[in-house]
């Protein structure tokens, strides 16, 4: 397997010099032990994985002996989720250390339990988190000084014009293809087989330790995961997903919580400040974390039948929507990630907000014209939230960077291949 340089390892070496403990979560298969491993060789730390059974025994069985015996050593603990019962200790050895020691504990875990009910000991001060989603574009393409698109779009410096066209195709194709590293060297079949075999050996198994399943949930996830897939890029609606597939819509409420945990979906929460508050809906938009994992369970193996489909302008959205998330990680400037839609149905793809409360308002659209129209949304946004809102992008199909000011509202269309660095 092809080794990807990942954008995020220097955030992890960066934080590892501030915090005692750093966890490090995202989906099964996104390449978080290759990460680590790479970490642990070069800051000289242990590394112990948790998936060996003997290893996870001893932690189970005597945690705080476990913890004790790395001793002065720094240490990786990969797939940490397996033995949560070790939080006490490490909270307990994090407590005891010199003010100044950092970096003792790097952990990684493909469920995020410092998030679940469960997991009632956090660690406050402690401990750094971070999000290792699958490939982003410019990690595939091997980019080594890419382009942030946070950065990016907030900076608001549109001048130079030399972005590349991104052709249909190469775009099609690479959200079929997803971005987790074992697939990306593998032929159309042999993709198929490890999207099966993932569903099968990862997603039902972890979700029954997780969602602790009574009952055959089973059949209801099989339903449940692909009729998910067709909504990639829309409002999520309990009642309706309830109604077509006949089941409890707060069953699907808590089938939908347990496998964002499992970072198989994410909610984009919609954005409810200012006036905008009033007018807003509340629903949340789904998006499925890898497109490629959407693709297979819709059937569509390729960029054509992509295009063809009715669901290509939902999984463009939801390209962009993931492509801000990865990026997010490693910006400089990390924002919160919303959508807005008013009970009139104006309404703009993505939002991202700063730390001081300022909005970019992103529309996403998969062909290669743009006009006034297209803008519609984003004017609504700019009206409601005058002093936050700092400028309206559509990202489209198109190669030209080209300005759509309307009175004081800045607005511009960009090429949807910014996203390739």
């Amino acid at each position: 397997m092809h080794l990807y340089s990942r954008h995020l390892q220097s955030v992890v070496e960066e934080l590892l010099a501030e915090f005692r403990v750093l966890y490090v979560t995202g989906p099964r298969q996104a390449g978080k032990t290759t990460l680590v491993r790479s970490v642990s060789k070069r800051l000289g730390m242990d590394y112990v994985t948790l998936d060996d059974q003997s290893v996870l025994a001893s932690a189970m069985h005597d945690p705080h002996g476990f913890i004790r015996s790395f001793d002065e050593r720094k240490v990786v603990l990969d797939e940490f989720q397996y033995a949560p019962g070790l939080i006490p200790a490490i909270k307990l050895a994090s407590d005891s250390l010199a003010p100044t020691f950092r970096g003792k504990f790097l952990l990684t875990g493909s469920a995020d339990i410092f998030r679940s009910a469960r997991v009632q000991e956090a660690l406050p001060g402690h401990m750094a988190r971070l999000e290792l989603y699958p490939l982003a574009i410019s990690e595939l393409h091997q980019k080594s000084q890419p382009l942030n698109v946070i950065d990016y779009l907030l900076a608001g410096d549109f001048t130079s014009n030399d972005i590349e066209a991104v052709d249909m195709k190469q775009l099609t194709e690479s959200i079929v293809a997803g971005g987790y590293p074992e697939i990306q060297s593998k032929s159309l079949r042999a993709r198929r087989v490890w999207f099966t075999s993932y569903m099968e050996g990862r997603l039902y198994k972890d979700f029954e330790s997780l969602h602790a399943a009574r009952g055959d949930y089973h059949s209801k996830l099989q339903a449940l995961v692909p009729y998910l897939a067709g909504l990639a890029g829309n409002l999520l609606k309990y009642s309706n997903i309830g109604n077509d597939l006949e089941l409890n819509d707060k069953v699907i409420k808590s089938y939908v919580e347990t496998l964002e945990l499992m970072f198989i979906v994410k909610r984009a929460p919609g954005y409810l400040k200012n006036r905008a508050r009033r007018q807003a809906t509340r629903m949340p938009k789904l998006h499925f974390v890898d497109t490629g994992l959407a693709c297979h369970l819709l059937g569509l193996r390729d960029g054509e039948s992509l295009r063809r489909s009715q669901y290509f302008g939902g999984l463009v959205e939801n390209f962009v929507y993931m492509e801000c998330c990865k990026q997010n990680e490693w910006a400089d400037e990390e924002v919160r990630i919303y959508h807005y839609r008013d009970k009139r149905k104006q309404e703009v793809d993505i939002v991202l907000e700063e730390g001081n409360g300022n909005i970019t308002g992103i529309e996403v659209k998969s062909s290669a014209s743009v006009d006034m129209r297209d803008f519609k949304g984003l004017l609504k946004l700019a009206e409601l939230a005058p002093v936050q809102f700092q400028r309206g992008l559509v990202l489209y199909g198109g190669e030209k960077i080209l300005p759509f000011r309307q009175g004081r509202v800045e607005l511009m269309a960009i090429p949807i291949s910014v996203l390739f660095g």
